[in-house]
């Protein structure tokens, strides 16, 4: 295969991401402790108000905390006070502290898919909060261009092959989220590779829209290798 331009999303595609918020989720409901509403139902009301917050706010740790104060203090069934909701800020900031542990294959295969392509990291976030996690995974040597923005969608991979140049026939977008990976790159008139992660974000999840035939899906990361013609080494990077 000819040289490639391999755009990847980093959350829940090259390192554990949504687990730790969904573990946060559950202690939030703990110290909630609502009578009635189940965690399911409680989870659609926050759910509701992310929607409306990450549009002015973004994404990430800090921003989950202003999410799940403001879900708290809408639900509480007794009166607030300044310790639950710095309680509830601090569950939702512990996930800064989390180490990251990358998706299985990503060690073995990414190294060797630099070899022969060029790649891009596409992630949205706070810039500190995603910086300090490509940083810490070890991996930003590997990608020519490393790219945080506030929100992907079809403007933001349009942009991109843009300013970088690429080749939109050889540029591929590779991530777990149908909503900001997948559907907007291939509107965009890239190629992409669909890596399903079970546990994705419910406001990650779509259907997938590929009218022109130009979406692969895979199992797992390393089955990159094979897609694009990589030969991997048996001694892990």
């Amino acid at each position: 295969m000819s040289p490639q331009h391999l755009i990847f999303d980093a959350d829940d595609t090259l390192w554990e991401n949504n687990i730790y918020f969904e573990e946060a989720f559950q202690q939030f409901c703990d110290y909630l402790g609502h009578s009635s509403l189940t965690p399911t139902e409680i989870r659609s009301i926050l759910d509701e108000i992310e929607i409306v917050n990450n549009k002015i706010h973004g994404y990430g740790a800090v921003n989950f905390g202003r999410n799940l104060s403001q879900c708290f203090l809408h639900l509480a069934e007794r009166a607030v006070e300044d310790h639950d909701l710095a309680r509830v800020t601090a569950i939702a900031h512990q996930i800064l502290s989390r180490e990251i542990e990358l998706m299985p294959g990503v060690v073995e295969t990414l190294p060797f898919l630099a070899e022969k392509h060029e790649l891009t990291l596409c992630t949205k976030g706070d810039p500190d909060e995603q910086n300090r996690k490509i940083d810490l995974s070890g991996l930003r040597p590997l990608f020519a261009h490393c790219a945080v923005v506030k929100e992907k969608d079809r403007g933001t991979y349009e942009k991109l092959a843009e300013v970088r140049g690429f080749d939109k026939s050889r540029t591929w977008m590779i991530g777990n989220s149908p909503k900001s990976d997948i559907n907007p790159a291939l509107a965009a008139g890239l190629r992409a590779v669909f890596v399903p992660h079970e546990r994705t974000w419910t406001l990650e999840r779509q259907d997938l829209h590929d009218p022109a035939g130009r979406l692969v899906v895979v199992e797992r990361f390393s089955d990159l290798a094979e897609l694009f013609g990589v030969a991997i080494d048996a001694t892990p990077w």
